[in-house]
């Protein structure tokens, strides 16, 4: 589906305008919305907008890494959306032609932050501010703020995990925080190409467009240093709780050993004794004792005793 709008010279807004016969020349400037186009409506992007076959191309194959390509009469900017999947960081791709009097959103899938814009555009009562670029920014700056509350629930997954209130096993908190270091790098993946594309756009020598609005889009490059801050320390975190959960783990087993290394020690004079006395020859003369039974069997109790006393002396149960 395409989606046009134009505005002309006198700032009113025409909506539902029709690709195959609105004229350029009758607006100051349009906003067109491919929005999951057919392969006929593609047809288009050549043959009415005329745009580079490369430019086309990236939109066509999905999730280009972020980036700018300058042409002759616009450029070309592809950028990521983010939303929570159930154990992962889902992306898609939005696309941007942007010209003087033009600009171009393109994208596979429903995004939410150029629908929220046009409805803003739709409902603005003064357009004398809003050319392409600045739809541009406002697109873009929806975009990246719709980062934050995916970056904010892992935030809270992370610390549900470290506090752990409800005494959940830590095999089940592993499963969650390798999760959420999963999305964490997913996130990644998007915010720093994004952060990189922000820091082109605004020292290109070619967007002398965007040097004159530097102080809105570095409000969005700001936000990407942030976001790309909070991935870094919450991916450390991540990296303590899991060496903490290993150093606990470690520790356990340490105990564990302890313990069964004590048993065995005690148990195994214990055990020389009752094996002597279970050999079957006929020479041995404690066998016909009247008390020797008891006997060894004291003598086996105070040995125990004996050892285990020892034991603690050498702080082997602190």
């Amino acid at each position: 589906m395409i989606n046009i709008l134009g505005i002309t010279e006198e700032n009113e807004l025409v909506t539902d305008l029709s690709v195959d016969t609105f004229r350029f020349d009758d607006f100051k400037w349009v906003w067109a919305d491919f929005d999951q186009p057919t392969d006929e409506e593609l047809y288009h992007l050549a043959y009415t907008f005329r745009f580079h076959p490369l430019a086309i191309e990236d939109c066509i194959h999905r999730l280009q890494r972020p980036k700018l390509d300058y042409y002759d009469d616009h450029t070309f900017y592809a950028t990521h959306t983010v939303r929570a999947g159930e154990k992962e960081t889902l992306k898609e791709e939005v696309d941007f032609f942007v010209g003087d009097r033009f600009i171009v959103t393109f994208h596979n899938t429903p995004a939410d932050e150029v629908a929220y814009v046009r409805k803003r555009l739709i409902g603005m009562q003064l357009l004398d501010k809003w050319d392409p670029y600045y739809v541009f920014y406002q697109i873009l700056d929806k975009i990246v703020d719709n980062y934050f509350p995916l970056m904010y629930a892992i935030e809270d997954d992370l610390d549900r995990i470290e506090d752990n209130t409800k005494n959940t096993s830590m095999d089940h908190l592993m499963e969650d925080l390798f999760d959420a270091r999963y999305m964490l790098l997913g996130l990644m993946h998007t915010i720093h190409p994004m952060r990189d594309l922000l820091y082109r756009m605004m020292n290109s020598h070619h967007l002398a467009e965007i040097r004159e609005r530097r102080e809105y889009f570095s409000d969005i490059y700001d936000h990407l240093l942030k976001l790309s801050e909070m991935v870094t320390a919450n991916r450390e975190i991540t990296a303590d709780i899991r060496d903490s959960y290993l150093s606990l783990n470690s520790h356990q087993t340490n105990n564990v050993m302890k313990v069964l290394t004590i048993i065995t020690s005690i148990f195994a004079p214990l055990t020389f004794i009752v094996g002597i006395y279970g050999m079957n020859f006929e020479n041995m003369p404690e066998l016909t004792w009247q008390y020797g039974y008891f006997m060894v069997l004291a003598i086996m109790v105070i040995l125990a005793i004996g050892m285990y006393l020892w034991f603690r002396r050498l702080g082997w149960f602190k």
